[in-house]
């Protein structure tokens, strides 16, 4: 499969699987504060790893996702065009939290340097 067909299926997938999460799946354990933000799908495409960044606990959505994922494939089967729907797992997206310490880590050699060129203009 070509690559830009894959990404625009894969986009397309992104969109439709949230829409479905948001609107359809009745679980209380499932955060609002839910957000898709990638999806991997192998070349056969018979399985396809969703990453959900959560807001706040994340381990109750990810288990209600994980155990209406079937309930969502059937639903992304009636929606979607295509003769196969791949099996889905969800997973937890921590690339925000990295970004999040990263920049923590960036700014704080920003102000160690900031301290050490002012202590040097003191001497």
């Amino acid at each position: 499969m070509s690559i830009k067909r894959n990404n625009r299926l894969m986009g397309e997938m992104k969109k439709i699987i949230s829409e479905i999460i948001r609107r359809d799946v009745k679980d209380p354990r499932i955060s609002e504060m839910l957000s898709i933000t990638d999806l991997k799908i192998t070349e056969d495409l018979k399985t396809a790893k969703v990453y959900v960044s959560i807001y706040g606990e994340s381990e109750p959505t990810i288990d209600a996702l994980n155990r209406a994922k079937g309930f969502i494939r059937r639903e992304l089967s009636k929606k979607m065009k295509i003769r196969t729907v791949p099996e889905l797992f969800f997973e937890k997206d921590y690339s925000i939290e990295k970004g999040i310490y990263m920049s923590n880590l960036i700014d704080k050699v920003i102000n160690q340097e900031a301290s050490s060129v002012d202590d040097s203009r003191e001497d």
